[in-house]
């Protein structure tokens, strides 16, 4: 590819491109299938409201064309005016350098927001010039970020992948860890609690005789969620997102226009009481992973989290073959329920070079803190040992 034919540009909204051209590069055929990178869900942060100039995000995608105009390869970037809804937590850095007399915000941040999943973040369809195109997105984040005269940029949960070209690039490579739950050929629920310890496998089984008494579980895909599911889930949300992070980040018009544009996509698993639905949790399905997104209950029985979200979406997980369940970020917890520890990576650039220096040297001490965490972690699953 001749360096001199892509055009590089940068928009503030999605919702002037062809939703047809981001799709091809966010989800190319023979690559698994993200619903997060898709037009029809990034979109709908923006247009919802969710993701707006009025809740500190304003667009500022990074798109790259060929010479006959066609896009090769796109980066979903924000301008970011605070550091919530990121799950890379950076806000030690911003006060840092703000006692330093500098302004850490707005900052740049390519990422899904309000979504701690890793996946692609450079998205260039296949093809013998791939390389070049990740080249040419990353010279345009990088020259947008020097043309503003941002702080920072950012681009959270990369994919293992892209981690040695952004680091080859000049950014700063922070690891942290999540709970991954993956499916060894299981056939059934029993299978899977078959190869855990019988400590661990009795204590979730009393954890499920807990959270089931009384109650029945329903698995609500497609066409079958309608808008009165979408009105109690969204009063579960709410309640949990006002005590979790003080300030829930969607709006209801944000699961209404999923439901509209992605139903296929979105699996909803209702606790329910005889006719009256006392709990749920919002997954999102992709072509092999299922992804834990958001849970709530006006019901305080015990156990009840752990099933809806945990068991229940294993369940799932087995009987429609999928090999991951990813229940968000962080939580220990979900270690002796057969979720294993799974390395997270994000990339940083910093300009100005002493603050860089110092945000080198806190990282590096930092990943290996996680790398013993994670080899501690990985040595007390729950699973049967030596075999």
């Amino acid at each position: 590819m001749d360096a001199a034919l892509p055009q590089i540009s940068s928009v503030s909204s999605l919702a002037g491109i062809d939703p047809a051209e981001w799709n091809a590069v966010a989800n190319p055929p023979g690559a698994p299938y993200d619903p997060f990178l898709t037009w029809e869900f990034l979109e709908a942060m923006e247009s919802s409201g969710a993701a707006s100039p009025r809740t500190g995000w304003r667009g500022a995608h990074i798109l790259v064309r060929d010479a006959n105009g066609r896009l090769r390869a796109a980066m979903p970037m924000w301008f970011k005016y605070h550091s919530r809804g990121e799950f890379v937590f950076d806000q030690s850095w911003a006060e840092a350098w703000e006692r330093a007399g500098g302004a850490y915000y707005p900052k740049l941040l390519c990422a899904v927001p309000f979504t701690p999943v890793t996946g692609r973040r450079l998205l260039v369809g296949p093809g013998p010039d791939a390389n070049a195109y990740h080249a040419a997105l990353l010279d345009g984040a990088l020259q947008l970020a020097e043309q503003t005269g941002v702080s920072s940029m950012h681009i959270n949960f990369i994919d293992e992948a892209e981690a040695p070209f952004l680091e080859a690039a000049g950014l700063l490579i922070r690891t942290d860890q999540q709970f991954h739950w993956q499916n060894d050929g299981y056939g059934s629920f029993d299978d899977f609690l078959a190869t855990l310890s019988s400590e661990k496998r009795k204590n979730l089984r009393k954890e499920q005789a807990k959270a089931q008494a009384g109650l029945s579980f329903q698995h609500v895909r497609g066409a079958e969620i309608t808008e009165e599911h979408l009105d109690i889930f969204f009063e579960f949300y709410m309640d949990t997102g006002s005590r979790k992070w003080g300030s829930p980040y969607l709006t209801r018009k944000s699961f209404s226009m999923l439901r509209e544009r992605m139903a296929d996509d979105l699996l909803f698993i209702f606790a329910c009481e005889e006719d009256r639905i006392i709990a749920g949790a919002m997954n999102l399905v992709g072509s092999d992973t299922l992804y834990g997104r958001y849970w709530g209950t006006l019901d305080g029985r015990p156990m009840l989290h752990f099933e809806t979200c945990y068991y229940q979406a294993i369940d799932y997980a087995i009987a429609h073959g999928l090999k991951t369940v990813e229940a968000g970020a962080q939580g220990g917890h979900k270690l002796a329920r057969g979720y294993g520890p799974v390395l997270t990576r994000s990339a940083h650039w910093i300009a100005h070079p002493g603050f860089r220096d110092a945000v080198a040297d806190y990282l590096k001490r930092e990943r290996a803190a996680v790398d013993e965490d994670f080899g501690y972690l990985k040595e007390r699953t729950p699973f049967k040992k030596g075999e």
